[in-house]
């Protein structure tokens, strides 16, 4: 039997012997259970294609920006790893690297998550993560993703994922979900998710050609702000067509407004010349948040929205290597009075769902929970990036079941590129419920009858329920 910590029956349980036990009871219902993943970034083509992994790093170290952001804290360039736009780099020399500083994971989320991985994964003995052992484990890794039955449709069978959700451009042709959707040999479900962020923000980079384009394919001969509004209207119809049940949202603040179309055509036209203040940027994609609610309530799409992330803080970075190689960094935020107007009209729709992400933990029992403990229409989002990890998940249930109680979560979501860890997501996750759940049973507060039900429901039933799979 294996000694590592990674596949203790007993790993992120209550030390407590009393409610470790209630907790081992309550995680047997759940621990098999099919993974529903319903926000992720996982690219369909791989599925689609089942193409083979290529290297131990390409598929564990390179695109995690959760794993090398830590190493480039210690000393590493970022260029050593092949992240972003940087290629060349020696692969089995980034494994060395990575293998000799893997110490520096210890206590970390993504060491959890990377040890069960090596564990559970690809029987990789834990103990020999070091310099000394790198390149035996990456040849013994290389060989391991070479074979026929560890190609990306295999390890999902494997994984038990029943649903994965992409993260998907507007403007994406969606071909390799239709591809996949089209083989009845494969049983998964891999839904689309309209992300249309790039479109929005005034600021970001080639947003007049990109917004232009939107309107010249899918704005129905319109143009300007109308053959906008239009353009989005009808992306989310061609998502839908083909799968999609959500439409995703990275907003800067959860600011939202309710403009008028002539005040909104002046400022989307000042945006497309590129005269758009900070302040005229802003104020147009709080009026999208709105509209963008709007067109949830008509069209069925779930709404997410994940706001408070300073983007690309680190400009040198942002230039070498490009978007998420893991210096987006938080800040602190107010939902109450920003989504006011969003809430005040469709709050209390039928059939509106709106799911509230943050990583600003000082709003979850603030704002976030009061806010779904009132509107029919809001869930609260479920601990992501920065707080998905052990200790912020149990912090996250404590703080908003004293007023939202257990049904208006999200369920987890693993929100993540590197698809070998999403076992060891949602396991951590099953276990932290489980471990919160048997705390309020040896307390007396639930019976143990019901904390099975509930555990049940927050992993299996919640994001069908809440994503309307």
């Amino acid at each position: 039997m294996s000694t590592s910590i990674a596949a203790h029956p007993d790993r992120l349980l209550p030390a407590d012997p009393g409610t470790r036990a209630i907790a081992r009871n309550l995680l047997k219902q759940v621990e098999d259970l099919p993974i529903v993943s319903p926000h992720g970034h996982v690219d369909a083509r791989i599925i689609a294609d089942n193409t083979p992994f290529p290297d131990p790093t390409e598929l564990l170290i390179s695109p995690d920006h959760y794993v090398t952001r830590l190493l480039h804290a210690n000393g590493v360039n970022l260029s050593d790893l092949n992240v972003g736009k940087s290629n060349g780099a020696d692969p089995r020399e980034a494994w060395r690297i990575f293998c000799r500083n893997w110490h520096l994971y210890d206590g970390t989320a993504s060491g959890y998550w990377l040890r069960s991985e090596f564990v559970n994964v690809f029987g990789i003995d834990d103990s020999k993560i070091n310099e000394a052992h790198a390149d035996e484990i990456y040849d013994q890794l290389q060989t391991i993703v070479e074979q026929p039955n560890f190609r990306p449709r295999e390890l999902f069978e494997k994984f038990k994922l029943e649903v994965m959700a992409t993260t998907d451009d507007p403007l994406d042709d969606l071909s390799a979900h239709e591809q996949i959707a089209a083989d009845n040999s494969f049983s998964g479900r891999v839904l689309p998710t309209f992300r249309p962020d790039a479109y929005v923000k005034f600021h970001g980079a080639g947003f007049a050609d990109k917004a232009q384009k939107l309107i010249d394919t899918a704005g129905d001969g319109l143009s300007g702000y109308e053959g906008y509004i239009r353009a989005m209207e009808n992306g989310r119809k061609y998502f839908i067509d083909r799968g999609a049940v959500s439409a995703d949202h990275g907003t800067l603040n959860a600011n939202t407004l309710k403009l008028d179309p002539a005040e909104a055509t002046l400022l989307f036209e000042k945006g497309l010349r590129g005269e758009a203040t900070v302040d005229e940027a802003n104020a147009f994609e709080a009026h999208m948040t709105y509209q963008f609610a709007r067109m949830s309530v008509e069209d069925g799409l779930v709404m997410t929205i994940h706001p408070g992330v300073y983007r690309n803080h680190s400009p040198e970075t942002f230039d070498e290597f490009g978007a998420d190689t893991g210096h987006d960094i938080p800040f602190a935020m107010e939902y109450t009075r920003g989504l006011q107007p969003l809430l005040g009209d469709f709050g209390n729709r039928e059939d509106f769902h709106f799911v509230l992400f943050t990583i600003d933990e000082t709003v979850y029992s603030r704002e976030i929970a009061p806010l779904a403990g009132f509107y029919p229409s809001v869930y609260v989002g479920a601990p992501w990036w920065f707080i998905d990890e052990p200790d912020a998940m149990f912090r996250w249930r404590s703080a908003i079941t004293g007023t939202a109680g257990f049904s208006r979560s999200s369920g987890f979501i693993d929100d993540t590129r590197a698809f070998c860890s999403i076992p060891a997501r949602h396991d951590a996750s099953r276990r932290t419920e489980a471990a919160f759940l048997a705390k309020y049973v040896a307390e007396h507060r639930i019976s143990e009858d019901r904390a099975t039900e509930i555990i049940v429901d927050i992993i299996d039933a919640a994001p069908r329920r809440v994503f309307k799979l």
